[in-house]
């Protein structure tokens, strides 16, 4: 019997969570998202979408957006 509330039996269901509910929302921004910002920022010839000292919730608020913008986005807003 599986258990429903067992998160490694969904494995894609915290890819889901708003970024402003996550736990570690309020940490700095990791390396791989500040990168990731400045390319799609550049991209999107939105060099302001980028700044220093983002949390990680806003860098990926930021990144969601700007992939919308680009078109970037698969199947399932991901």
């Amino acid at each position: 019997m599986q258990d429903k509330d067992n998160p490694k039996q969904h494995p894609g269901s915290n890819m889901e969570k708003d970024p402003r509910d996550w736990l570690s929302g309020d940490e700095p921004m990791t390396g791989a998202q500040a990168s990731y910002l400045k390319t799609l920022s550049e991209q999107a010839d939105e060099p302001d979408a980028y700044a220093d000292g983002l949390s990680k919730a806003e860098a990926s608020e930021r990144i969601d957006a700007l992939k919308r913008k680009l078109g970037l986005e698969d199947e399932d807003g991901r």
